[in-house]
This record gives C-alpha cells, sequence and structure tokens, in this order.
C-alpha cells in the first residue's frame, strides 16, 4: 500500500493526516466469500493549544465545539445581587447581555501557547438601564415612623422602620462591569440607609383619660403589653349636658398662672375674665388640647374631682395639675376614650 502526507496549516503547527489508498481485502474463502469494503483509518481533530484562555476560562485540549460549549455556560451563569441577608440572581440576557462564543471558541482554536484574551460581550445599554431602574423602583423603601395606636385601653407605640435607597444609575454601571468582566458576585448593593423621622426613643409621655370613670393615667416608655403607667389621677369630667369630647388629641399650649376667659357659651353669659390666684377657674395650670375651649388644668373646686362636673374640661386637683404640667409637653398625646 501507498500512502500520501497531508498538512493543514493553523500558525505554526502541523496536523498529520494519513489516507490510505490501498484496495479492499478479501475476507473469508471458499464458496460464497465476500468483499469487504475497507475503513479509513481516523482522522486527527484539531484542539485548543495549552494554556489558552478565553475569559479566564481554561480552553487547553477542547475542540472547536467543546471550547464554545464551555464559554457559553460560563457567560450563561446568572449575575448575583447580594444585601444583607437578600440575594437576587439574574441571568444575563435578562441584563441585555449577550456574548459571541462560537467566534471566540473559533479564535482560541488558533490561537498560540499560553494565549489569553477577554470574551468580547455586546451590551445593550438601554436595556440595563430599564432593568436597574425597575429593580431601584422595586428595592427602595421609604422609612416608617414610631406612632402611639391604642389596643384596647392601652396605648403602644408602633415599631421604626429605617428605609433604603438605591441608586439605579450607580447599580447599572456595577452590573455593566462584572458582565463585560466575567465577574458573577455576589456584588454587595451601594445602598443609603433612610432614618425614621421618629422612633420609639423620641415619643415622649403619652395621656389616657378614661371619661365615664373619671380617671386620668400618664403612660411612659414601653412593656411587653404596651406603654407604662407612671401615675393616675381622679379627675373631673364634662357634663352630660356639656360632655368631654372623644377622640385622640395633642397638648398645643401650656400656661402658667392662666387667665379665665368666659367662652361663647350659654353658661358663661355674662361673666367676666379672671385674673390669676385664689378662685381662678383654672387654677394655676392650663394644657389646652386641640380641641378649641378643651383643655385639662386645676380647679379650686376640689369637690367636682371624680365626678361628671366640668363644662368638657378634664380639671383636677391643683398640685395634681402642676405636677402633670411638669412631665408632659406640647405636642403630648392625648387620647379620651368613653371606658
Amino acid at each position: 500500500m501507498k500512502y500520501r502526507k497531508y498538512r493543514t496549516a493553523r500558525r505554526g503547527r502541523r496536523v498529520l493526516v494519513f489516507v490510505a489508498l490501498a484496495a479492499a481485502a478479501v475476507v473469508g474463502v471458499g464458496a460464497g466469500a465476500r468483499v469487504q469494503p475497507w475503513q479509513p483509518q481516523e482522522t486527527s481533530v484539531a484542539v485548543v493549544a495549552p494554556g489558552v484562555t478565553v475569559g479566564e476560562v481554561q480552553l487547553a485540549g477542547l475542540t472547536a465545539s467543546e471550547a464554545e460549549a464551555a464559554l457559553a455556560a460560563s457567560f450563561a451563569r446568572p449575575v448575583v445581587l447580594r444585601h444583607g441577608r437578600e440575594t437576587w440572581r439574574f441571568a444575563p440576557e435578562t441584563l441585555g447581555a449577550n456574548a459571541d462564543a462560537r467566534r471566540a471558541a473559533m479564535y482560541a482554536l488558533v490561537a498560540d501557547d499560553g494565549s489569553a484574551r477577554p470574551l468580547p460581550v455586546r451590551l445593550n445599554r438601554a436595556q440595563l438601564r430599564a432593568w436597574a431602574e425597575k429593580f431601584a423602583l422595586a428595592f427602595n423603601r421609604q422609612p416608617t415612623s414610631s406612632r402611639v395606636v391604642l389596643r384596647g385601653l392601652r396605648p403602644r407605640l408602633t415599631k421604626q422602620r429605617a428605609g433604603r435607597r438605591l441608586d439605579g444609575g450607580e447599580l447599572e454601571q456595577q452590573v455593566a462591569t462584572a458582565l463585560r468582566t466575567g465577574e458573577r458576585g455576589p456584588l454587595d448593593l451601594a445602598v443609603r440607609t433612610l432614618r425614621p423621622r421618629v422612633t420609639r426613643a423620641d415619643i415622649g409621655p403619652v395621656v389616657v383619660i378614661r371619661r365615664d370613670s373619671n380617671r386620668l393615667f400618664l403612660y411612659r416608655g414601653m412593656t411587653p403589653k404596651g406603654m407604662k403607667v407612671v401615675r393616675k389621677f381622679g379627675v373631673a369630667t364634662g357634663q352630660p349636658a356639656y360632655p368631654t369630647p372623644l377622640g385622640s388629641f395633642t397638648v398645643v399650649t401650656k400656661q402658667r398662672d392662666p387667665w379665665w376667659y368666659p367662652p361663647q357659651s350659654d353658661w358663661a353669659a355674662g361673666q367676666k375674665p379672671v385674673p390669676p390666684g385664689p378662685g381662678n377657674p383654672l387654677g394655676t395650670r392650663w394644657m389646652g388640647l386641640s380641641e378649641p375651649l378643651i383643655g385639662i388644668h386645676g380647679t379650686p373646686d376640689a369637690a367636682s374631682i371624680g365626678y361628671s362636673a366640668s363644662h368638657g374640661c378634664i380639671r383636677m386637683q391643683i398640685p395634681e395639675a402642676e405636677w402633670l404640667f411638669e412631665h408632659i409637653e406640647v405636642g403630648t398625646r392625648v387620647f379620651i376614650l368613653p371606658a
């Protein structure tokens, strides 16, 4: 048999392929012998040279199809984002990125030993920008302040929650860099924390008045069951004809040694203002509420405490009103309940 030697050129490398040109051998003897066709020897397959990498993927010894598959699989890995204990995973195609793994594999097949190059990535910035803005919109959260709520007859403080803000432009740039370099994370998000305007520590005392039982409670601080009772007092509330209003109010003014001015009401018709001093209907302290003409104050009529005897205001013993005056402030929440 005769053989001819063939060569395929690949930038300084040779592949020898032997092609047989002889006739087929005769198989079997005797009657009915058949001639089998000759089976050619397997030819050598081109593979990537040692040390060749594309996008940090080692391709040495791989065929073109194997290199293409390896590059496609590496590029398809999801980009992982992280913030605290939360993680998100997004496919590169979702982010507007794709790569020509076939072209990169063909480059690797003819590259010299030890060659390295990045995987070319095509990035649709409009798609990436739209994704980043949508993600940031869903991620961002406004802070929630603590507030006072009633649970039955007892006030409670809701828990404050910090907000968070992620800049969509910064996120877009961060993800674009990761896609081009082959990094997949986890990428820590650059998040700005938004502090709530009011926390539990910012909320001071709370007053609860139980109208039907003529009791005033001062609360401050927290217990597992609600706010803690600091002190409680007997008070006088409004007569049936002039009931103390129910609801949630705030202290809007505080006055020491106030003047009493007759309101425009039938029960005060013809009366004159009373200056500070003994006999003043308001005693020595006035804590006006956000309900017009209604407030908490001292009274010289101590016998009225414990009864529905006022014209809508909440009366206290003068020394107790003076104590309360020092322990609440403008803005203090006041709940008036029917209990």
